[in-house]
């Protein structure tokens, strides 16, 4: 036979109850045991009931009446008219006699825990008959079990230990005497003396368990609201997945370290009897769920799940005189058992100098000033210290008998966390190697979650987390890739991109679960709130997000202001913005420092050049042992249109015009002109080569006249402009007679940085330069004789997100190494 369990959940409306019972008509012929709960919801009303009535609180009898009608409503439902009058006259009965113990408790103003116990029963004791009689209703010939008859217990109330000897015996006679279907309360036993106890919160579960020991069943089917047992907390990990098969021993574990589908007790008479546990769903029943059993191979996968206990306080123990004293984990664990205290982990050193374990948060004081009392005479001696404590802590475990038989999973565990940047503050493994424990900040407890499941579950699939500032063209061309490519780059890379968040000057909008990117900017502007810089970063740190990176598409310093934090909080950046890296060296040397440090990226390869790979290859060749000798460069695409447009005969100011108006240059072109922009770019390849230069160290040739800068219009400076076409046509006759060409050009060498205008010859790589390309000569002791040459697209917003995108995925392929 089988023994089948429902949960509150599962019997929470009328509707439900319906449905358990068409899953129950396939088995009838197998001749199951039925246990279930009470309704939803019901047991922690009846709780909060008795609460009030304690306090005195006259409107419990308004909340009983409620809990009233709806069991009465439930019948009503479930049960044909004609045969409703003795069923609610039952139940009006039974409430009649909760009413009656809810009074007493009122009137004296005492709970003891055998009332509270008696008290709880009534939600199993009803809801079993109710559904009983609703199965006899359908023709199913269906009795009524109070186990309080068959399950015998000790008298500790509230968690009540079983007599197993007593009950099998009686629950076998029972069901050797019966024919029809047994539909059982849970939950609850009686004592020697016939008191109503209860056998601990979820002791369903345990009912269940119990009968199909005595049974000698051939499975336990756990029916409850979820698919089975699953890899992690759903709610907190999108991808988890079930189980379809555990053992016994790592159902345990995962159960012990916060898995609440199914509660330790539950499973030691089915362990012992070696009875399958199945956990299944009442809303999803023709899925296959998990099968808990003695032998599992469960795909073969290095761990079954990752659970998680939060609220957690981790108190340290340590001393010179604890050395080599005997008894010491005696006396502490025994006045912590004396307290009533459980100890979830212990961790402690080999020296044994120390010892640290974690118990409950809301333990902490107790256990704390119950060893320093113990304690007394060594920490007054000096021989031991006070107590430490540490707060607001939680648990993340593995669990999986393979853990055993795959070397580096400890490794992976803790490289998947130290990549992340979530700190470990305690760790446990048992021998038998089949959790791996760590303590870690509560506040990490949902990254660490998902983070160990991508290494663990999902090693060949990574999930990046974009937090985009800035939606011009350069934000705007980055998107449409991203959406262009996402199919290919979870094929190929095993990458998917998720934009959490975005903004613009104006509006800003987060989304967990990933924007859609087509019209991720449509929803920032029509859903988002105002945009508040501090706001923007303060919710991005506290989202605490695994694979996080920030991506700044302006050209904002008060963007670069906030870099320092986003690295130290574990969270990479890709930005085009050259502010931070062209600002004070010792900026530029921090947020390097501050990346290495906590294991992030800080990747602007589109700092200089756009899209082309520029400080990439600076970087791989400086690692790989070689030397920069000099750097020559075209790095304005703006004004290598200019001077590539500009022949003898034109005038300059007509050639700046039109690469305004073909939207080359910035709006005022004094800004290109001014050769800043290039002071940046030739700023930051001098620090990668290196150098420690500061702007100031830079000279730059201003190609704007004196009397062309200073506050002015547009307009203004272009008649001002004009009247300066002379020299520039001179110098452009001059190259021309040299058969030479003009070109804005950034040197570095022999340590010191210059750009100028200046000509070059028909031998020059950068004579045949056109439009708006880059071009950067690297002069290296490799590459000496035959500078490498890097050379194209130097400006434009789809070749700059371009290179924002290949930073980004450098990044994932980072991240899944």
């Amino acid at each position: 036979m089988k023994v089948l369990k429902f949960g509150g959940s599962s019997v929470a409306k009328p509707e439900r109850i319906r449905s358990v019972i068409e899953i129950v008509k396939p088995y009838l012929q197998e001749k199951p045991a039925l246990v279930f709960s009470a309704f939803g919801g019901v047991t922690d009303l009846l709780i909060a009931l008795s609460t009030a009535a304690l306090a005195g609180k006259s409107e419990y009898k308004d909340e009983l009446k409620a809990l009233e009608a709806r069991h009465l409503e439930a019948v009503r439902e479930l049960i044909g008219v004609q045969k409703q009058s003795s069923i609610i006259a039952q139940v009006k009965y039974t409430f009649n006699e909760l009413e009656d113990v809810l009074h007493g408790v009122f009137l004296v103003k005492e709970r003891t825990p055998r009332t509270l116990d008696y008290i709880m029963s009534f939600g199993e004791r009803l809801s079993a008959y109710i559904i009983a009689e609703a199965m006899k209703d359908q023709g199913i010939a269906a009795e009524f079990l109070d186990a309080r008859q068959v399950v015998r217990t000790d008298n500790n109330f509230g968690y009540a230990r079983i007599d197993f000897e007593k009950t099998n015996t009686l629950i076998q006679q029972h069901f050797a005497n019966g024919t029809q279907l047994q539909v059982i309360t849970g939950f609850i036993g009686s004592s020697p003396s016939g008191e109503t106890t209860t056998i601990g919160r979820c002791g369903s579960d345990y009912t269940a368990a119990i009968f199909a020991g005595a049974l000698k069943a051939s499975d336990l089917e756990i029916w409850t609201d979820v698919d089975g047992m699953m890899t992690a907390d759903p709610r907190k990990v999108k991808k988890a997945f079930t189980v379809k098969e555990m053992t016994y021993e790592e159902a345990m574990e995962l159960s012990h370290f916060g898995a609440k589908v199914i509660f330790p007790a539950t499973m030691q008479p089915a362990m012992i009897n070696r009875i399958p546990i199945w956990i299944k769903n009442t809303f999803n029943p023709t899925f296959e769920g998990t099968v808990i059993s003695e032998k599992s191979n469960g795909r073969n996968l290095i761990i079954k799940g990752i659970s998680s206990m939060d609220k957690i306080s981790l108190l340290s123990v340590q001393g010179s005189g604890l050395m080599g004293v005997v008894g010491v984990s005696m006396r502490l664990f025994g006045t912590l058992a004396k307290e009533n205290i459980s100890v979830i982990l212990i961790s402690q050193a080999s020296s044994e100098h120390s010892i640290c374990f974690a118990i409950e948060s809301n333990k902490t004081q107790q256990a704390k000033t119950a060893i320093e009392k113990e304690f007394q005479y060594e920490i007054r001696s000096k021989e031991m210290d006070a107590v430490k404590v540490e707060e607001s802590l939680a648990i993340v475990a593995i669990v999986g008998e393979n853990m055993k038989h795959n070397p580096g999973t400890s490794g992976r565990m803790f490289n998947a966390l130290g990549k992340s940047g979530i700190n470990i503050n305690a760790i446990a493994q048992g021998s038998s190697e089949l959790n791996i424990s760590a303590v870690i900040h509560q506040q990490d407890i949902a990254k660490a979650l998902n983070v160990l499941h991508e290494a663990f579950f999902l090693s060949d699939r990574k999930v990046l987390n974009i937090f985009l500032v800035g939606t011009g063209l350069i934000g705007k061309s980055l998107l449409a890739m991203m959406q262009k490519q996402f199919t290919q780059l979870a094929k190929q890379n095993q990458l998917e991109i998720h934009v959490v968040g975005i903004a613009n000057s104006k509006k800003m909008f987060f989304h967990e679960d990933g924007l859609k990117l087509n019209d991720a900017i449509a929803t920032m502007l029509d859903e988002g709130e105002e945009m508040n810089l501090n706001n923007f970063m303060g919710t991005m740190i506290s989202m605490n997000l695994s694979n996080s990176i920030f991506v700044d598409c302006t050209s904002s310093e008060e963007v670069t202001e906030h870099y320092e934090t986003i690295l130290s909080s574990n969270i990479s950046i890709v930005t085009p913005n050259k502010k931070a890296n062209s600002g004070a060296y010792q900026k530029y040397q921090t947020l390097k420092q501050a990346a290495q440090r906590r294991g992030v990226k800080f990747l602007y390869e589109t700092n200089v050049g756009a899209g082309l790979p520029v400080i990439n290859t600076l970087h791989d060749l400086l690692v790989s042992g070689d030397a920069v000798l000099s750097i020559e460069a075209v790095l304005s695409g703006t004004l290598n249109y200019i001077f590539s447009s500009f022949k003898p005969g034109d005038k300059f100011s007509d050639v700046v015009k039109e690469a305004k108006a073909k939207g080359y240059t910035e709006p005022d072109p004094r800004d290109d002109l001014n050769g800043m922009d290039v002071a940046r770019k030739i700023l930051i390849l001098s620090r990668e080569a290196g150098l420690t230069l500061e702007m100031n160290d830079i000279l730059v040739e201003n190609l704007v006249p004196e009397d062309c800068r200073g506050e002015m219009s547009v307009d203004q400076f272009f008649e001002k402009l004009a009247t300066h076409n002379n020299y520039f046509e001179q110098l452009a006759q001059a190259a021309a007679s040299r058969n030479e060409k003009l070109r804005y050009m950034a040197v570095l060498k022999d340590g010191t940085t210059r750009i100028k205008l200046g000509s070059v010859n028909t031998q020059h790589p950068f004579y045949s330069l056109s439009g708006s390309d880059n071009i950067i000569l690297l002069t290296t002791e490799r590459y000496n004789e035959r500078p490498m040459v890097i050379r194209g697209p130097g400006a434009g917003a789809e070749v700059t997100a371009a290179g924002v995108f290949a930073d980004i995925i450098r990044i994932g392929n980072y991240s899944n190494s």
